[in-house]
């Protein structure tokens, strides 16, 4: 998939859990888990918000874009 999903770099940055950041978003923690290993089709503005307000960043900082076929990185 062309996006990239970074939520496990600002979580290491914050040095949050999953578990916490998933309570503080308001979602379940395997909701959060297909969104943070790239596995979800869509997501809400609503919880990009909160993650963003949460994690105290930008939306870039948790979303990118990669050429097809490009290396993680």
């Amino acid at each position: 998939m062309p996006i990239a999903v970074d939520i496990d770099v600002m979580l290491a940055k914050r040095k949050m859990s999953v578990g916490e950041l998933a309570e503080r978003v308001g979602i379940t923690p395997a909701n959060l888990a297909v969104l943070k290993n790239g596995r979800a089709k869509a997501v809400r503005f609503t919880t990009l918000a909160a993650l963003c307000e949460v994690l105290e960043c930008q939306p870039g900082d948790l979303l990118r874009w990669k050429a097809e076929g490009a290396a993680d990185g």
